[in-house]
């Protein structure tokens, strides 16, 4: 409603403000173009006032639906889902993360109202010296220049500052890391500007599909890339996993198409994608002679990854000032062999919690699990002795897994986390909310979309508000049921499920997937082939399938 009354004020206002023409006939044209070209000024000031309340409308809407969110998960203590006294510095401090979230999401949306499909930049800078610059830069990737690379480029380097500087800001923390990893495999350093692309460099960055993270997995994939995603950590929102596993990604991209710009455009699209823009262009093997034939939004993936990395390198010739952002240079990492708890490290070693949040992402309830297995935690090097002092008294009451443990590891707490807040039954009901998407819901609960999928016998991925959905926390699956009158599935390891294939005169053994195998997985059953191997010889990526048929070549 504020939005109208908005919009009724300004158009009276430009009504009011306007001459009255019919009581002037004796303008001239000269004037009367004059006075249209106020008016439309007037009127795109307006509209751009307008878009800004909206905007401003749809975050105070989505800020609401979390809010809401944490009032229903709370319900039973109160008639409004909490009372004064339950607002402990814990909520409080959650409740200012979902606002300062919204804040920076909001921040992160300039740039995203062109349609680069159909617009046309105009810069002041010649053609030729963007041509000379991006030959200057000397990169192992081709970098290609054309209208559409030369759009991408003016959109990263003059029509968005604001997201630039902080985006810089944040590279001088984040890609020494990336240069780290790709050098580790020896490919092109240059792919690290990816994750610019990917997320703008957002750890947490979560898109309506369900992918997470700076390098934006989705979770199958992350799975088959060795992602761990279980109630405590998320690695794909680990910086240092998540681009570990980007690069292996790429590299085995590479090794099917054997073109970076391809391995790059699958990175987006998938390499079945590829595989079909590859046929349908008649074979032809460079990503502008398949441009017209890839999906539309993988189109721009190539020039948008031209244009964030020529912005990086030649920000100070379009006045872009990187923003101070708030991220240690530099910092320590430790193995953690027992649980350990993000306020236990605060509290004594003094580091902060932005600190242990922005460095340690991956943690989603402020807990490292080391009881289980080994997991690292970072933090700044000044707080390093802090952290020595207290880790290396195991014994003394103050030491960093002693303190405040009793409260902090409660058995219901953990509990809780473990089964996702789910009810005694281990089925968690949930009512589908406006806006809500499988993705989301996958995320919120730790699942995948096809489980969800699979629980409620859903056929597509469209919800509607008010459906229920169903949704088990681990180890309380609903059993599958038995299809006709066939007898259960064999044992893994008995005679039926020991025959992995068929074997084929042609050069090949056909493998049928079987539920829970990854290409790495597969491969070891075969000496002499790599996952690499059998992704070439297939022309596909590492997403594969249960029931699937796949060529594995005889060595």
């Amino acid at each position: 409603m504020q939005v109208n009354k908005f919009l009724v004020s300004a158009l009276l206002c430009v009504a009011l403000t306007a001459p009255a023409l019919g009581q002037n006939l004796r303008l001239t044209k000269r004037q009367l173009r004059q006075e249209n070209a106020r008016l439309r000024m007037q009127l795109d000031s307006l509209r751009i006032d307008l878009e800004k309340y909206r905007s401003d409308s749809r975050l105070n809407d989505s800020i609401v639906s979390e809010l809401r969110d944490i009032y229903e998960n709370n319900a039973q203590r109160s008639a409004a889902g909490l009372n004064p006294e339950d607002y402990t510095p814990e909520i409080t401090d959650s409740l200012l993360s979902i606002w300062y979230l919204h804040r920076q999401i909001g921040r992160s949306n300039e740039g995203q109202e062109y349609d680069m499909d159909s617009v046309h930049f105009e810069s002041n800078v010649p053609d030729k010296v963007y041509i000379e610059r991006l030959e200057a830069m000397n990169s192992f990737i081709t970098l290609p220049f054309n209208e559409t690379v030369r759009n991408y480029i003016i959109l990263y380097s003059e029509k968005m500052p604001t997201k630039m500087g902080h985006i810089l800001g944040l590279c001088r923390y984040y890609m020494p890391i990336f240069e780290e990893v790709f050098n580790k495999y020896d490919m092109p350093l240059e792919l690290k500007y990816m994750a610019v692309i990917e997320s703008a460099l957002n750890p947490v960055a979560v898109s309506r599909a369900g992918a997470k993270g700076m390098w934006q997995f989705m979770y199958k994939t992350a799975r088959d890339y060795g992602l761990e995603i279980n109630s405590y950590v998320d690695e794909r929102l680990d910086p240092v996993a998540s681009a570990d596993a980007a690069a292996r990604f790429l590299s085995d991209s590479y090794a099917i198409f054997g073109d970076w710009n391809l391995a790059i455009s699958s990175y987006n699209c998938g390499a079945g994608n590829v595989n079909k823009a590859i046929r349908r262009s008649g074979g032809k093997r460079d990503f502008w002679s398949i441009y017209p034939y890839l999906p539309r939004e993988t189109r721009g993936y190539v020039p948008a990854f031209v244009g964030a990395m020529y912005a990086i390198r030649y920000y100070k010739e379009h006045g872009i000032v990187p923003e101070a952002v708030p991220m240690p240079e530099h910092t320590d990492t430790f193995r953690v062999h027992k649980q350990l708890h993000f306020k236990q490290v605060n509290a004594l070693a003094g580091v902060p919690m932005d600190d242990l949040h922005n460095l340690n992402p991956q943690y989603m309830h402020d807990i490292v699990p080391g009881a289980s297995q080994e997991y690292i935690l970072r933090i700044p090097y000044q707080f390093t002795p802090a952290y020595i002092e207290h880790e290396e008294y195991i014994e003394h009451e103050d030491s960093l897994y002693t303190y405040m443990a009793d409260s902090l590891f409660k058995p219901a707490t953990l509990k809780a986390i473990e089964s996702g807040r789910a009810s005694n039954s281990g089925r968690i009901t949930y009512k589908v909310k406006s806006g809500d998407y499988l993705g989301r819901i996958a995320s919120r609960y730790h699942v995948s979309i096809n489980q969800i999928k699979q629980w409620n016998h859903l056929r597509s991925n469209n919800l509607r508000v008010g459906q229920i959905l169903y949704i088990y926390g681990r180890g309380s699956e609903p059993a599958p049921q038995a299809s006709g009158s066939s007898s259960a599935k064999p044992a893994s390891g008995s005679s039926s499920s020991a025959k992995p294939a068929a074997t084929s005169g042609s050069g090949y053994t056909v493998y049928t997937v079987k539920k829970g195998d990854t290409l790495y997985k597969i491969a070891a059953k075969y000496p002499g082939v790599s996952a690499q191997d059998i992704m070439k010889f297939n022309g596909i990526s590492s997403n594969i399938r249960a029931g699937q048929k796949i060529k594995i070549p005889n060595r």
